[in-house]
Formats: C-alpha cells, structure tokens, sequence
C-alpha cells in the first residue's frame, strides 16, 4: 500500500501506540497495514523492527471482501539513520518517512528539518 498518507486514510483511529521511545529517533516510516484485528498487536512481516502502531476505533470497517482492517504502522529498516548514521540517509530520508513527534491519531506524520537532513541539519 501506499505510504503517501492523506487524513482520509486514517479516519477511524483512535490512538498511537509506540513500541519504543522516539525521542532519539529522527525519523520513522509509516505505511498502511492490512490486518485482521483492529486492535491489537499487528503482525510485523518486514525486515527491520516495528516501532509503534494505530489502534482503530469501534465505528472502523472491515474490507467487505478480504475482512481486513487498514491499519497505519511505523517501523525503521536495518539501513535507516538509527542504526546505520552514516549510511545512505546520514542526509536526506525514505520518501515515506516522518518525523515521530509529527504524528498523531488521524494525522499524518510530517516531514521536518530533523527528519529530512538530519543531525546536521539541527546544529545548522
């Protein structure tokens, strides 16, 4: 699924769960899950680790034909800036990265200074 996200795609959530803490974290990406719950625990089917999750709230629908949820979830890849700092994204991010303290329940995360160019960026 896309991971360009608009506020339509995320009207049925209720809450963000963080896995860990964020501060440390520049960025993070986000992409849109299919899963059967809506609220709990998604599975984690990528390489890299899941980072936090949507809950959707009780008014969510399911695909009437594949009865799975849309679900936003945030996860980092083993290449990303918090493991690998002076790898590929040392300046510059993913194109579905955002920055953590961006995001909220039915708000796509934004890009920022910090999640964009990083540490650099913030001395500048």
């Amino acid at each position: 699924m896309s991971s360009l996200l608009t506020e339509s795609d995320l009207i049925h959530e209720a809450d963000i769960v963080w896995l860990e803490n964020t501060d440390g974290l520049d960025y993070v990406r986000q992409a849109l899950d299919k899963t059967r719950r809506r609220n709990t625990r998604p599975p984690y089917l990528r390489d890299g680790r899941m980072v936090g999750y949507a809950l959707l709230g009780s008014t969510a629908e399911s695909d009437p034909d594949s009865g799975l949820y849309k679900r936003r979830v945030f996860f980092l890849l083993p290449h990303d800036r918090d493991s690998d700092p002076d790898g590929v994204y040392q300046e510059g991010a993913p194109g579905e990265a955002v920055d953590p303290r961006t995001v909220a329940p039915r708000h796509p995360g934004a890009k920022t200074t910090r999640s964009q160019r990083g540490p650099a960026a913030m001395s500048a």
